[in-house]
């Protein structure tokens, strides 16, 4: 069979993506912990305490969750992903949506529209090195969020991203819930 270049280009592509897609990352478990955050910065671990805890003020507990979720989905960040999606389930969060929020705009019946402006603008923070914060995905959630409503947003987007980079740089172990 003679392939012309685009074909093979193509195959090429494909087969580049499924071996990337396949391949675990190089990184091996050091048996040796790294800092306790929290006890060596105690000053520093409680202002993003007390930041978490103002951020969340006057928000939906369940917004809350699904925030952090998304968040640390898009970090990579599986110690926080563990605690969040627990904390969604002991709340009376769905199962079917806490399995949607990866893929939140295919299943958008999932999410009313104020949670799905919170999904895109956490998205648009969390990636901001991506093009900044696109006006129009600004625009949605101050739609659906008065301004101190989404202040608390914002607040709520910057504390959890700063947890997941605690938690990544720090080598939590997901399922060890240390609150």
């Amino acid at each position: 069979m003679v392939m012309t270049n685009n074909e093979n280009a193509t195959q090429t592509a494909t087969q580049t993506a499924a071996h990337t897609a396949t391949q675990t990352p190089t990184q091996t478990l050091d048996p040796t912990p790294r800092l306790n955050f929290a006890k060596a910065a105690p000053k520093a671990f409680k202002a993003v305490i007390g930041l978490d805890a103002a951020a969340r003020d006057g928000l939906d507990p369940a917004l809350v969750e699904l925030v952090q979720i998304r968040a640390s989905l898009l970090n990579g960040c599986a110690y926080c992903l563990h605690m969040h999606t627990s904390d969604a389930r002991k709340a009376g969060e769905d199962e079917a949506r806490l399995h949607m929020v990866g893929v939140w705009r295919e299943a958008r019946n999932f999410f009313t529209e104020k949670e799905q402006a919170a999904l895109d603008l956490t998205e648009a923070v969390t990636l901001v090195h991506q093009g900044g914060v696109p006006d129009d995905v600004y625009a949605r959630a101050a739609a659906h969020f008065e301004e101190t409503e989404l202040a608390h947003v914002l607040a709520l987007i910057f504390t959890i991203n700063t947890w997941n980079r605690i938690a990544l740089s720090t080598a939590k172990v997901a399922g060890e819930d240390e609150r």
